[in-house]
């Protein structure tokens, strides 16, 4: 029992990361229809760029992770006027296929820049005493990144619902056409969808690479958290936070009552198989909405 709580409080940390940059992910596709298969690699860039500061300009982490933030919202600005503006009219799989390009791009500059090797924050970001609750250990890394991840989910939702600019881009996401003649300006709305994005992304980066290093293949959760956007529902906040949850207790404990016993491999496919499940019963996800076409 205390292994499976072990387990199970290790998968709800991990999810609730998952749900965080699912959410970037949600918020681009409900903007432009598209996905944005280079979020894996706006989460690796932060981090990177936060050991950087720390350790070459030797700046306290809450101010190293201000000024990453910063640089983050500027990447996010920066792809989104130079890449995604340019295509803006343009059918949604060349949007798709330019974040492909921009993946490749980016993946290449980490290596470029950073190299191969995984690299560790410094142990004093976080406490290193760890929690004992009714036998479950608790690393303070784990229970801090849960409670940055939860207040970050709850500060976004309060700001999507109550917000000028929340308002604005739910608006733009139901209708782009309709919003812009209320006056929202469309092209701002898709600036301020990606350096957001840009930056959960890298808050998610930040404490995943605190939790298990930084290295490139990290970029890999760009891949598994896309089928926690598919389970949610593409267009679907909700869903983001829910199927991340989902996705990281499910993983976890299958990785680890599992791969001891096949081998490994098993942790990394769940999250696919889950998928394929869910959408054979609800084809538009957990909470998408369902496309209605008049004829």
């Amino acid at each position: 029992m205390t292994f499976f709580l072990q387990m199970l409080s290790n998968g709800i940390v991990v999810g609730s990361i998952y749900g965080l940059v699912a959410l970037g992910f949600v918020l681009i596709y409900r903007a432009s229809g598209a996905l944005n298969l280079a979020n894996g690699e706006f989460v690796i860039i932060g981090p990177y760029v936060c050991l950087v500061i720390m350790t070459v300009y030797e700046v306290p982490f809450i101010f190293a992770l201000l000024l990453t933030l910063i640089f983050s919202a500027i990447l996010g600005l920066v792809v989104e006027r130079l890449v995604v503006r340019p295509l803006q009219n343009a059918p949604t799989i060349s949007v798709i296929m330019a974040t492909i390009g921009l993946s490749s791009l980016l993946a290449g500059a980490v290596h470029m820049i950073w190299g191969h090797s995984t690299r560790v924050f410094p142990p004093n970001v976080f406490p290193s005493t760890p929690l004992k609750m009714g036998g479950v250990i608790i690393t303070p890394v784990y229970l801090w990144s849960f409670i940055v991840v939860i207040a970050l989910l709850i500060a976004f939702s309060l700001f999507f619902k109550f917000s000028k600019i929340g308002i604005a881009m739910r608006a733009v996401a139901e209708d782009h056409a309709a919003a812009s003649s209320m006056g929202i300006s469309v092209k701002f709305i898709y600036a301020m969808t990606w350096m957001i994005a840009s930056i959960v992304a890298a808050i998610g980066g930040v404490l995943l690479g605190n939790i298990s290093g930084v290295s490139p293949t990290m970029s890999a959760i760009g891949l598994t958290v896309l089928p926690v956007v598919i389970l949610g529902g593409l267009d679907s906040v909700l869903g983001a936070i829910v199927g991340g949850f989902l996705i990281g207790i499910l993983q976890n404990i299958a990785g680890g009552y599992l791969d001891p016993l096949v081998g490994g491999g098993v942790k990394d496919v769940v999250p696919f198989i889950i998928v394929l499940l869910i959408l054979m019963l609800k084809p538009h996800g957990l909470f998408g909405s369902k496309g209605i076409e008049r004829v």
